[in-house]
Formats: C-alpha cells, sequence, structure tokens
C-alpha cells in the first residue's frame, strides 16, 4: 500500500514537473519573439509606385540579398512607414528601393546610376551598395528608423 502510494506521488511530481518546464519553454519563446520595427521613410516620390523593402538578418543574407522579411508599402505620400511585427531580438539591415513604375525591379540610367529612389538602413550608401556592418542596427522590443531615400 506505502508502495503504491509512493508511485502515485512519484508519478504525479513528474507530470507537474513536465507542465511546469513546457509553460517555462512557451514563456520564454513568446518573450524571444516581441519587437516590432517600424521603419518610417522619408524623400518618397508621392504618387509614384510601391517602396520595396526588404530586412535581412544576417550579414550573409545581407550579401546573397536572400530578404528574411520583406514588405510593399504603396508610395501615397512623401512620407511612408512599414511596420515588421514579431522579430526575434537582434541584428538586422535593410535594403529598399521605390519601384515607381511598379516593373519590381529597380531602373538604372545607361551609366548605371538608379533612376528611383533607393535607401539602406542607418542612411548609408549613397554612393553605392553599403557593407552589411555600415548598415546593420539593433532590434529589441518596440524599435522605430528613419530612412531617407537617395
Amino acid at each position: 500500500m506505502i508502495f503504491k502510494k509512493l508511485i502515485s506521488f512519484s508519478a504525479t511530481s513528474l507530470v507537474l514537473a513536465a507542465v511546469s518546464s513546457l509553460s517555462m519553454i512557451i514563456l520564454l519563446s513568446q518573450h524571444a519573439v516581441a519587437a516590432n520595427l517600424t521603419v518610417n521613410i522619408s524623400d518618397v516620390e508621392k504618387g509614384k509606385g510601391h517602396l520595396m523593402i526588404a530586412l535581412y538578418k544576417s550579414e550573409e543574407d545581407y550579401k546573397s540579398g536572400k530578404a528574411s522579411f520583406h514588405t510593399k508599402v504603396a508610395a501615397l505620400n512623401g512620407q511612408e512607414t512599414a511596420v515588421f511585427e514579431n522579430l526575434p531580438d537582434g541584428e538586422y539591415a535593410i535594403k529598399m528601393y521605390q519601384d515607381e513604375n511598379d516593373n519590381n525591379k529597380m531602373d538604372f540610367n545607361m551609366m548605371g546610376i538608379p533612376k528611383e529612389g533607393y535607401g539602406f538602413s542607418n542612411n548609408v550608401g549613397m554612393f553605392g551598395a553599403p557593407k552589411y556592418t555600415e548598415a546593420k542596427f539593433s532590434v529589441k522590443e518596440s524599435t522605430a528608423i528613419e530612412i531617407d531615400l537617395f
């Protein structure tokens, strides 16, 4: 009889420990994915196409052009805002351009100079694509950045 109670008590303790551990894992994972990034964009050509915004979470992705997250915002005003929700805290970089004619690519003139507005996080890269280390910024909790199109 005592042996049965001991086994019953051990099984109950084990179940409670497992439920407690799972609850803690869920709480911690929810905290890790709680950051929102607001990107305020200025110098937009009002009423021309869309802003194509790519967010990169690593230097490797940035170099390869493989965006971790992306969004498209109508260019209705001289200033626009894009929001990326539920991002893990960490370092990111942004590349963006205004696709004024909605042909889904950035247009260049015969000399290779962009014909459409473009920008990078930290407002670097006026005379060429910046390195990831120049464009990276930190996201923690709610973060807002400003990008001026060139």
